[in-house]
Parts: C-alpha cells; sequence; structure tokens
C-alpha cells in the first residue's frame, strides 16, 4: 500500500514538475514575443523617421516629398489595429519613389545624401530581418499553446494569443541593390 502512495506521488511530482517547465518556457516565450516586438517597433519607426526627414530635405522632387511624408507620417500615426496596413503603404511608397537607381544616385549627390541614403539603406533592411524575429518567436509560442496540455491546463494564464506582425516589407529594389553591393 505505501509503495503504491509513493509511486503515486512521484507521479505527481514528475507531472506537477512538467507542466511547471512547459509554463516557464511559454513564459520565456511570451517575453521573447515582447523584446522582438519592442525591437519592431523600433526599426519601423527609425525607418519611418528616415524616410520623413529624407522627404523634408529638399533633396527628393517635390511629388515624391509629398508621397514620401504622407506615408512615413500616416506609419507613425497609425493606431495598432492600422499599424500594418500603413506599414505596407509606406514599404509601397519608398518602392515608388526609389525603384531606379537613378533616383538613389541623385540622393547621394544631394549635400548629406550619402549619410541619408546610408540610413534610409540600413532601416529598410533591418525591418525584414525585425519581423522576422517577431513572427518565428509568435510562432513558437502559438505552436506551444495549441498542445492539449497547455490548454487543459490553462498553462498560458491569461496572456492574448500571440499575433504575427504581417506588412508588405520588400525594400525598394535600387535600395536592395545597395545593400548587397556593400561589404
Amino acid at each position: 500500500m505505501t509503495a503504491t502512495l509513493i509511486w503515486i506521488l512521484v507521479a505527481l511530482l514528475a507531472i506537477g514538475l512538467y507542466l511547471s517547465w512547459t509554463a516557464g518556457r511559454l513564459d520565456r516565450l511570451h517575453a521573447r514575443i515582447d523584446a522582438a516586438r519592442a525591437a519592431l517597433d523600433a526599426q519601423l519607426l527609425r525607418r519611418a523617421s528616415v524616410a520623413q526627414e529624407l522627404a523634408t530635405s529638399g533633396v527628393l522632387d517635390p511629388a515624391a516629398s509629398i508621397v514620401l511624408y504622407e506615408a512615413a507620417h500616416a506609419a507613425r500615426q497609425a493606431e495598432e489595429e492600422q499599424r500594418e496596413v500603413a506599414e505596407s503603404e509606406l514599404s509601397q511608397a519608398l518602392r515608388a519613389v526609389f525603384g531606379e537607381a537613378q533616383q538613389v544616385e541623385a540622393v547621394r549627390e544631394a549635400p548629406g545624401g550619402e549619410e541619408a541614403t546610408g540610413e534610409l539603406t540600413e532601416a529598410v533592411r533591418r525591418v525584414p530581418m525585425a519581423r522576422r524575429f517577431h513572427n518565428d518567436a509568435v510562432g513558437a509560442a502559438r505552436r506551444l499553446r495549441e498542445h492539449r496540455k497547455v490548454r487543459w491546463f490553462r498553462l498560458a494564464g491569461h496572456a492574448p494569443f500571440p499575433m504575427a506582425f504581417e506588412m508588405d516589407d520588400e525594400p525598394p529594389a535600387a535600395l536592395a541593390d545597395r545593400v548587397a553591393q556593400q561589404p
């Protein structure tokens, strides 16, 4: 009788430890999502800020400046529900303005244009990486939250279900070529 009771207690302790480890893993994934989202927000803000600076610098033609400024401003001011759409529209505006290498070269030749182009190139390059890191963390948390043990024992607590950040983040061809040429 006591041997059976001991084995039951050992089994319950093992199950408890496993569930505790799973809950801790889920908590770490949620923390990773929060950190990745903060990094993504920072990169999106940097891209919009650089685009807005470039639009107001006077090195672009007036039509391109207006298109780029409005898209960057909308991306910076967008509510959370509209953020993905606004960021996608900024990507489209960047592709429209910097779709051709001649436009990038014209900006580079202007005073301060080399630095502005370099900043924009870096910002445009970092957004897809930050989004990929965020979406990878979201995917890992979703896969873990879909397990029955997590649902049955409510190991996720009251944490909201993680959502991926889906946007058009394709860089302008001329800037992407510039990134490929850099060492």
